[in-house]
């Protein structure tokens, strides 16, 4: 079994509260007692692009395990490369992959420089088909992804989702490898299928944005009353893709363990 925890939208503003969720989520993988593989984060790490934000981000998504992320329409490509990967400040789409056993973790960049919906690059896809090259053949396969290339019936999120999601399908399609697609950027848990696979997408760990049967905008449109939420994605020896969603109280646990 592989355990890919999804932390997604933290929002690090240079104020404690995000800060303080994001630590609690941190802290609650830690204490699991079958501890992840890896955690990916799917976006809109910071809420506005600052290097000070992805300081915090630095700081507080600290474990002693593989941390991968992937910008969202909120970051900044240069700041992120600079002060999450210790790399130069260049602005090119921010694509990296990570193997876990058996399971290759592939994260693609679907932020687009100064708007809020997303897109997939010539050079992502280029790279993508490359990598996919590269990935053994018994693989499973993950992808990941900020912007959900599917609509959700949120009013907020269907207007800046992935542009262009059919070239994406057809990739999924084609090969049998990929067991699914995590997503970001709905600041809710959601399942939906895409191109025949599960697509999953990761609650926020700042705040709950509604469907259209709830919202008022732009009355009300985040709830920022409940607890962060995270989710956990099991990949099993016969690379079968079963999904849990977590909400981690701010006040720790009630009860008693099993």
């Amino acid at each position: 079994m592989i355990l890919v925890a999804q932390v997604s939208d933290t929002h690090f503003d240079l104020g404690t509260r995000n800060v303080e969720r994001a630590q609690r989520v941190m802290a609650y993988l830690a204490d699991l007692r079958r501890r992840p593989d890896v955690i990916v984060v799917t976006g809109d790490i910071t809420d506005s692009g600052k290097p000070e934000q992805y300081a915090e981000a630095r700081s507080a998504l600290q474990a002693d395990l593989p941390v991968l992320a992937i910008p969202g329409n909120h970051d900044e490509r240069a700041a992120f490369r600079e002060v999450l990967l210790g790399a130069p400040p260049l602005t090119d789409p921010v694509n990296h992959a990570h193997r876990v056993g058996s399971l290759t973790l592939i994260l693609l960049d679907s932020s687009v420089p100064g708007q809020s919906g997303g897109r997939l690059t010539e050079e992502t896809y280029d790279w993508l088909h490359a990598t996919l090259a590269e990935t053994p053949a018994d693989d499973a396969v993950l992808l990941a992804l900020h912007h959900p290339p599917v609509f959700l019936h949120s009013p907020i999120v269907d207007s800046i989702a992935l542009a262009g999601p059919e070239r994406l399908a057809a990739v999924i399609a084609g090969d049998e490898r990929i067991i699914g697609t995590l997503a970001g950027h709905a600041h809710t848990a959601a399942v939906a299928t895409f191109a025949g696979r599960p697509l999953l997408m990761g609650p926020s760990t700042a705040s709950v944005l509604g469907g259209e049967w709830e919202l008022a905008p732009p009355e009300r449109v985040m709830d920022y009353a409940p607890d962060p939420a995270i989710a956990l994605h099991v990949v099993d020896d016969q690379h079968r893709l079963i999904t849990h969603f977590r909400t981690v109280p701010m006040g720790g646990w009630i009860g008693t363990p099993f």
